[in-house]
């Protein structure tokens, strides 16, 4: 039997909060229905200790998880399927289950006289912002099908980047953690075997060549401070952290990877295309322009690009265009600013963005791939070079010796 806190109306329009004892959540909103109450909220109490473990199976809700939530709730509202019926069929067959959850409180949101894009902003950690406001402009134009169609297709582009950038990025850090390792490993276990070795060879009265004493210095640098370091690169990791988690630090740092050879210009290809995207979807789908601005730039990823876009949105309120405040920062190419330009003059900005959107798109793939043979060759040279390094070190003084009793 579990317990479920509910939040509701009277039939005198008072709001009624309590809990409630059933098996399901269906037979607590019958047990509500029978008392008069018009739920607002039910969600599930959490067991208090003595009354049982509860386990969360899966993580949070993936970009997949949503596309095919919303891909089949499309065609369903499209199939004439009613909002509460098709909400209750997902909510029972989803294997997330804090999409489960979320989608079974929406229904029943929905039932109690919310809107649908109301219900869904209660739950702000599976629907964000671009989807609720897209939502809403299809309930309003009576069009949430295609609305719906247009989310999943977003969604899955946005998913298409993400994983691009992720790719470019595994290999060299996979090979940078295995040189730290590697090197870790040799300078504190395996080195200072060699040194006792040769200390023991020569009693003392040769000296070593200045490639191994370099390697045996930073050996037993590492030997005595391991610890430290260990701490220190937790701490430094932690301040960085922190640090951009304030607004200056995160302009700061911004504005910094911006600028980065290579891994900078791919930043900026990944943003012009998702904040072009994103704004053409949300205005191809009857979202304000004002409010589609503001969404982008929450969702901008960088806080130098966001603070560009709330530029362009002040000059637009202000009875400016878009293009211009975008063309005086150094984020946006001049040829995106240009075609903004001519879509505003033209009426097309919604298909205009579009064009940018698949033309950064496949430039995007091309600065990844790029970045992958480019790095690639660069991490292995690293790693050959500095273990090379390492062996050669280690090997001198026997050559060395080998020379002296020749």
């Amino acid at each position: 039997m579990a317990t479920f806190a509910y939040t509701g109306r009277n039939r005198q329009g008072m709001v009624k909060k309590g809990e409630v004892a059933a098996k399901t959540r269906d037979e607590a909103m019958e047990q509500l229905r029978k008392q008069n109450i018009v739920v607002m909220s039910l969600d599930e109490r959490a067991a208090k200790e003595g009354e049982g473990w509860k386990f969360e199976i899966g993580g949070g809700v993936t970009d997949k998880d949503l596309v095919v939530f919303t891909r089949q709730f499309a065609t369903m509202i499209n199939a004439g399927l009613p909002l509460i019926q098709a909400l209750e069929i997902l909510a029972s067959q989803s294997e997330n289950k804090q999409l489960r959850k979320a989608v079974g409180e929406v229904r029943t949101q929905v039932e109690g006289g919310a809107t649908f894009a109301d219900a869904l902003r209660k739950h702000p950690k599976v629907f964000d912002e671009l989807y609720v406001n897209m939502v809403h402009a299809g309930e309003v134009g009576g069009l949430l099908d295609t609305i719906l169609g247009r989310l999943s297709k977003h969604i899955e582009k946005a998913m298409k980047l993400k994983a691009q950038i992720k790719s470019a990025m595994v290999y060299p850090a996979a090979i940078l953690s295995v040189a730290v390792i590697v090197i870790t490993v040799l300078m504190v276990w395996v080195i200072p075997i060699f040194a006792k070795m040769f200390a023991e060879m020569s009693g003392g009265k040769m000296g070593l060549p200045g490639p191994t004493q370099i390697v045996i210095d930073v050996s037993n640098f590492m030997q005595s401070y391991i610890i430290h370091l260990a701490i220190g690169a937790v701490l430094a990791g932690w301040g960085i952290k922190k640090y951009y988690a304030t607004p200056k630090g995160r302009l700061a740092m911004d504005r910094m990877f911006l600028k980065l050879p290579i891994v900078g210009e791919l930043i900026r290809k990944t943003a012009v295309a998702k904040f072009t995207r994103t704004l053409g979807t949300l205005i191809t789908s009857g979202v304000p322009i004002l409010d589609g601005l503001s969404i982008t730039a929450k969702t901008a990823g960088n806080k130098v690009i966001e603070e560009a876009i709330m530029s362009a949105r002040m000059s637009i309120s202000g009875g400016k265009t878009i293009a211009e405040p975008l063309s005086k920062g150094e984020v946006f190419p001049k040829m995106v600013t240009h075609m903004i330009s001519v879509g505003e003059t033209t009426g097309a900005l919604d298909a205009m963005l579009g064009k940018i959107a698949d033309f950064y798109e496949d430039e995007v793939d091309q600065a990844v791939a790029a970045l992958t043979s480019l790095l690639e060759p660069m991490m292995m040279v690293f790693l050959g070079t500095v273990v090379g390094f390492i062996v050669v070190a280690m090997y001198l003084p026997i050559f060395q010796m080998a020379s002296a009793i020749g």
